[in-house]
């Protein structure tokens, strides 16, 4: 792919479901391919509220927000599909659908009018389950599999689809400590070796440390610290933004000090 550039440009973003409460205030956000972003924050801070301005699902009051050079608002749904995918934070089928069926859902965009799958089509969805472990259970449906598993296969399906872009909410929020960490290494290897831009949503402080490559820290609907992990995961800025006062403590062989709640 190799994508120079931003492929997502968030520019001022401000919305509101009432008209005299911002949910979101001037928000700037970008992302490169190749980059892991992590959007962390207090509960209410607008995270998700911004996610889903970045989908298309809410449309900003105010602001600009770009994919790959365009205004989000000028794609159509199908070439909308092709630069962005989402793994929500519980991971549903409306339908017993497998896995397999679930993981070619990704496709649909890349499908013609006929609705058959071609062999690339089963090629990049076979891809996609060996990445994420997925493919041993490919004839199961989704309700047969724990969390963990149900939440790879919503991964897998999002690789499927081939994005630009990557968002994630949360998606490591009711797992155990396994398979929070095979989430992460996993989006990181998509934005590092797939060269995607991701970005997800985080309550981990120490997860999101160690794996981003930038770290995005919002409260009350703005940004109050942007930057590499090192510059955002201070203890005067972590204990302003959350309300709550932290230990930073550095651990031998690793690269950024563990953040404690006092």
């Amino acid at each position: 792919m190799n994508r120079p550039g931003h492929v997502l440009s968030a520019r001022g973003v401000t919305f509101a479901y009432q008209p005299t409460r911002p949910v979101l205030n001037g928000v700037d956000l970008s992302g490169r391919a190749g980059q892991l972003v992590c959007l962390l924050g207090p509960n209410g801070s607008g995270k998700t509220t911004l996610l889903r301005c970045l989908l298309g699902q809410l449309k900003p009051d105010s602001g600009q927000i770009e994919i790959d050079g365009r205004p989000l608002a000028s794609y159509r749904p199908r070439r909308r599909a092709h630069m962005l995918a989402y793994v929500p934070q519980f991971p549903t089928a409306a339908f017993a659908f497998t896995v397999r069926e679930i993981v070619l859902t990704g496709r649909l965009s890349h499908i013609g009018l006929l609705g058959l799958t071609s062999r690339t089509d089963l090629a990049v969805a076979r891809e996609a389950m060996k990445m994420t472990r997925t493919g041993d259970f490919e004839r199961r449906t989704l309700n047969e599999l724990s969390g963990g598993e149900a939440q790879c296969v919503m991964i897998a399906r999002a690789i499927a689809q081939q994005p630009s872009l990557l968002l994630l909410d949360e998606p490591t929020s009711h797992l155990d400590v396994a398979n929070q960490l095979m989430i992460y290494r996993m989006m990181r290897r998509l934005a590092h070796d797939w060269d995607m831009a991701v970005v997800c949503v985080s309550h981990d402080v120490n997860l999101a440390a160690r794996f981003a490559d930038r770290l995005v820290l919002m409260r009350q609907g703005r940004i109050v610290a942007a930057g590499t992990v090192g510059e955002v995961v201070q203890r005067e800025i972590l204990c302003d933004a959350y309300g709550v006062d932290f230990d930073l403590i550095e651990a031998p062989g690793q690269p950024v000090p563990i953040v404690r709640a006092k």
